[in-house]
């Protein structure tokens, strides 16, 4: 029959073969995508190598992760001034 190959999608590069490349493509992308942003979001980077201790506390505290006693008290236990 003349138009056996219509039944899959259409004949040639536009038939059932590039809907499914498209689709595993699309895919492929989105999970990189979702894993790079979760990566992204922990929000944790590793300090850079110049930061002292103090430095990276004072960060901490700047950001509101800690509280004014717990930055002094962190502080005296590093030697700080």
């Amino acid at each position: 029959m003349m138009f056996d190959n219509w039944a899959y999608g259409g004949p040639g590069f536009f038939g059932m073969g590039f809907g499914m490349l498209l689709f595993w493509a699309l895919l492929i992308v989105g999970v990189i995508a979702l894993l790079r942003w979760l990566a992204a979001g922990s929000g944790r980077r590793p300090p850079s190598p110049g930061q002292s201790a103090l430095d990276i506390l004072a960060q901490r505290y700047a950001r509101g992760e800690i509280d004014h006693a717990e930055f002094e008290q962190k502080r005296r236990d590093l030697g700080g001034a």
